[in-house]
């Protein structure tokens, strides 16, 4: 299968997916080795593909120069939630495919992130698509370029990329995920978190709406008291820090 991504770049599928554990931080899902800065300015300079730019930060997909094939990945979460009942309409999704990425020349290129987020019941798995209007045709498939990551594809175009257990990923920074499976309570608070950051709930915190400001207090409280899976509820704790300091106060 070869793959369009944005209107000009190509790629061909493989048959080898990424080996990488995939990182979910709350904003942005990674797929890389590097485990710091440094790591990474490095392996950026040392691959191709998409990358962020001055004041703006594109999705991200790098690329051997000498192999083409897949090197790494990250991927921004959007700022919109869809509702339940948008939400409804991504599903069933496709069957994952597992496979690689191989580009078609050494060039650069521009990958824009996706504008709204799905969620299913529980955030078992989140989509990402490109816009609202990807859904009024059906999917076609799913590229599974990494453990429980994959890409969205309709009419051979990449229009998206799910993260299925998005949970079980969670972590800090450049830090590896914890291997042991998540809480019962870490997987609720997720939910929390996810519902605090993206639209419309964030737009109630902002304007310091009593019931919101309530609601991230409870869930900034659970997760400082809660003794199991504390790297995980570390990283859910990182994702609101700037919330809860913004309205500590209200």
């Amino acid at each position: 299968m070869r793959l369009t991504f944005g209107n000009d770049w190509h790629a061909t599928v493989t048959a080898d997916p990424l080996s990488i554990m995939p990182r979910f931080s709350g904003n942005s899902v990674d797929i890389a080795h590097y485990t710091d800065v440094k790591e990474r300015e490095r392996f950026l300079r040392a691959t191709f593909g998409s990358q962020e730019q001055l004041w703006e930060t594109p999705d991200v997909l790098r690329f051997d120069p000498d192999s083409r094939r897949l090197a790494g990945a990250e991927f921004q979460m959007p700022a919109e939630s869809a509702s339940a009942e948008d939400s409804a309409r991504v599903t069933p999704l496709p069957a994952v495919r597992p496979g690689g990425l191989r580009a078609d020349e050494v060039r650069d290129f521009r990958l824009e992130v996706c504008e709204v987020l799905y969620r299913t019941p529980g955030d078992t798995v989140l989509t990402s698509l490109r816009d609202r209007d990807v859904l009024d045709e059906p999917l076609e498939a799913r590229i599974g370029i990494a453990l429980d990551v994959a890409l969205l594809i309709q009419h051979g175009t990449v229009v998206g990329w799910s993260l299925t257990d998005p949970a079980r990923y969670l972590t800090q920074a450049f830090a590896a995920p914890d291997p042991n499976p998540p809480f019962p309570a870490t997987r609720r608070l997720l939910t929390e978190c996810l519902d605090l950051i993206t639209e419309p709930v964030i737009d109630d915190v902002m304007d310091g709406k009593p019931a919101a400001l309530a609601r991230l207090r409870t869930v900034d409280q659970a997760l400082r008291t809660q003794h199991e899976d504390r790297s995980r509820a570390d990283a859910l704790l990182a994702l609101i820090v700037n919330l809860v300091e913004d309205h500590r106060n209200w």
